[in-house]
This record gives structure tokens, sequence and C-alpha cells, in this order.
């Protein structure tokens, strides 16, 4: 999958959000859990309870990735003290993947110039 899969049909600003919404509890976006969560997202569907619906942060995390804007800085560090493990590391994982990007973009670009 491209990183902006998810994305693609909708505006960052929209698309950060939700991902942050999801991170702190709102299942609300059916359409945003599909797309995060791809085949993974359909058992949730299936009008049953369950139990790890922690996938649905996991998911929201792994979206700020792919997009991020400071509105979201609140519901990733919220993340950092969540009660399910999974969502904790793909949370730490969002600065740090960040902070690489623009190093090395600004490695590219110090080339160029």
């Amino acid at each position: 999958m491209d990183a902006g899969t998810p994305c693609r049909g909708c505006a960052r600003p929209r698309f950060v959000d939700g991902c942050a919404r999801l991170v702190r509890g709102d299942y609300t976006d059916a359409g945003l859990i599909t797309a995060l969560g791809r085949e993974g997202a359909a058992k949730f569907f299936d009008g049953r309870e369950h139990e790890d619906t922690y996938w649905f942060r996991v998911w929201g995390a792994r979206g700020l990735l792919w997009a991020w804007d400071d509105s979201a800085t609140p519901a990733l560090l919220a993340a950092f003290g969540d009660e399910a493990w999974r969502v904790r590391e793909m949370a730490a994982k969002v600065p740090r993947v960040r902070a690489a990007a623009q190093r090395a973009v600004a490695r590219l670009t110090a080339n160029t110039a």
C-alpha cells in the first residue's frame, strides 16, 4: 500500500482530524476506519462487540505518520498513556519517523542547492 492511499480523496486537515479523533477514541467515521484498517477493519462491522477496538487507535496513529498537523499533538500525547501497548508503540513512531523525514528532506535539498 502506498502511503497516500488512505488520504487520497480527502483534504489533509480532514484526514488529520479524523486520525486524531480515532486516537482519542471517537470511532464514528466508518469510512476512515475502513480506509486505514483495510481488510483488518471488516470484522468490526459484523454487528458484534469486539474487545480489540484498540486497533482503531493504532490505525489513527499510523495515519498521522502519513499526514501531520500540529493540531493532532494533544491526541498523540494522550496516546502515549493508552492502555494498549500497540497504540503507545505506534504513537512513539510518529515523531521519530517525521523527524527522520525532515532530516532526509534537509539533506536532499542541501545537495541540490
